[in-house]
């Protein structure tokens, strides 16, 4: 067996899974989650959705070969304060959002996290504005409630 460089016989148990522990680390995928570096990067610290305040209404110009101004909302995040950029899905829907109107977001659902289509840094959407719907506002099935 010259030249076999993993542990062989009856006793290689615990040698092999330490060795496999070691040659984990140089897996790109698994070092990221073990460090946890993708929740450290996430401004939403791993949650689903999460609740911020509107900063201001802005337009993301989108990426070649497309041509438009997609409506999007500076967020202040209510958890820890850090500010994203939230897009504003459907036709219309910046009519519905004011400065300071609690909005609840979610991901936009690109690759791996990321921003989706032609829309560069946005990883966000928005879902809700003051606890209502946007779907159900946009519909007209409800009300946006007046604080």
């Amino acid at each position: 067996m010259a030249g076999s460089k993993s542990p062989k016989g009856l006793l290689a148990g615990r040698k092999m899974a330490e060795k496999r522990k070691r040659f984990r680390w140089s897996l790109r995928q698994y070092k990221r989650r073990a460090l946890r570096l993708d929740v450290k990067a996430d401004p939403l610290e791993g949650a689903p959705q999460a609740r911020g305040i509107v900063l201001e209404k802005v337009g993301v110009e989108s990426r070649q070969p497309n041509s438009a101004v997609r409506k999007c909302v500076r967020i202040q995040l209510i958890k820890n304060g850090k500010q994203i950029t939230a897009f504003l899905p459907g036709d219309g829907a910046l009519n519905f959002v004011d400065e300071h109107d609690e909005v609840i977001v979610e991901g936009i659902g690109g690759p791996m996290g990321g921003s989706l289509g032609d829309l560069p840094g946005v990883r966000w959407k928005v879902v809700k504005i003051n606890g209502v719907s946007l779907q159900a506002l946009m519909t007209g099935k409800k009300q946006k409630p007046v604080r």
